[in-house]
């Protein structure tokens, strides 16, 4: 299915704006006509205390708005993370703002949080209330916020009666300043609030959601140090590694690359891999961690959980392979476990760590 769309679908839809065609996708998934998941006891993994079918999930930024969560794991994902999800609505920065680099296999984007608001998702999510599945939840600050953490805690408190999971995204290049809130003390009090209001919601519920954080590819060895104090030291229930670069470094192309905005896909790959194999050094064993960046195939899906992934997401690899691609993933780390001689995928998590984590991230 992969290699069709490459031959004929891709041509189409690239004739068409990158957002255009990105609502011609979504209008796709809603029509109920694509499905070819499958399932392998191989690849079933529990982390955080949820059970995952298989380890390949769906980034947010794809559906921002929570509109085809259950269409997406028809698809072959293991779960679906809707958002980035901001309490008011917004439209985001100026278009053009997603930008093709073909020759990459990237793109670029500086949508800023474009998203219908809270109301309009929870309204969503309550209509698939009781259906199976884990769909996370990914919450983040509306641009001119007076008090940015207490947009997060407003995301903890609106959907945590329908959230598998959360993910704060501090991390994304395209909300001005957003990225401080990396900074150790900026960390930790945004960790201290939206953890203290998940326990105050777990404790009139019975139920605890797990939260994670999403944090960027560009930090220095001693930011990553920062981080990994600041994790360790509150009740956080795992790191996502990473979001979008604003390095340009070892692209191919010349078209688009001036773009300002995080850079996706393909050349991501590595920098995103050495930052998650550091940062698993740093946090060590339990923590669990989800690697994004660069996945196109069963290899780069593999080589993310030996360097120290419990779980994986996509998004840009789907713009150039198409709606069979996480099908295809899910299929081919079937096979490769096979090969590996293992009864589960969760024993080849860190095989590779050291070797990935020796290198230097990239300048």
């Amino acid at each position: 299915m992969s290699g069709l769309f490459e031959t004929f679908g891709r041509r189409a839809l690239f004739t068409l704006d990158a957002e255009q065609a990105h609502g011609l996708s979504i209008a796709a998934l809603k029509s109920g006509l694509l499905s070819c998941g499958s399932s392998d006891p191989a690849l079933a993994v529990t982390v955080a205390g949820l059970s995952f079918p298989n380890p390949l999930g769906i980034a947010a930024g794809y559906d921002k708005n929570a509109e085809v969560p259950d269409e997406l794991m028809k698809l072959g994902f293991g779960f679906a993370e809707v958002g980035t999800l901001t309490p008011l609505p917004q439209t985001g920065n100026p278009r053009p703002r997603i930008f093709r680099l073909i020759e990459d296999r990237a793109v670029i984007n500086r949508l800023g949080f474009n998203n219908e608001g809270h109301e309009a998702a929870f309204q969503r999510l309550v209509r698939r209330a009781g259906k199976s599945g884990i769909v996370g939840v990914n919450i983040g600050a509306n641009k001119d916020s007076a008090d940015r953490i207490a947009d997060y805690v407003a995301g903890i408190r609106r959907f945590y009666s329908l959230a598998s999971y959360f993910t704060a995204n501090i991390s994304s290049p395209n909300t001005p300043g957003l990225r401080d809130l990396q900074a150790r003390e900026s960390l930790g009090l945004l960790l201290s609030q939206v953890l203290k209001a998940r326990d105050d919601a777990a404790a009139k519920s019975g139920v605890v959601r797990p939260v994670f954080l999403k944090i960027a590819p560009d930090l220095t060895e001693e930011g990553l140090d920062d981080i990994a104090a600041i994790a360790l030291a509150h009740p956080l229930d795992g790191l996502i590694i990473s979001n979008t670069t604003l390095s340009r470094t070892g692209l191919r192309g010349t078209k688009n690359t001036g773009e300002a905005g995080g850079l996706s896909g393909a050349p991501l790959f590595e920098r995103s891999t050495i930052v998650l194999a550091k940062m698993r050094q740093k946090v060590g064993p339990a923590l669990p961690i989800i690697g994004v960046g660069g996945i196109d195939s069963a290899d780069t899906a593999l080589a993310k959980i030996k360097a120290g992934a419990d779980l994986i997401q996509l998004y840009t690899g789907l713009v150039y392979r198409g709606p069979g691609l996480p099908g295809e993933i899910v299929k081919g780390l079937s096979q490769l476990v096979k090969r590996e001689g293992v009864k589960n995928i969760r024993e080849l998590r860190d095989r590779d760590m050291e070797r990935w984590a020796a290198k230097a991230i990239p300048l």
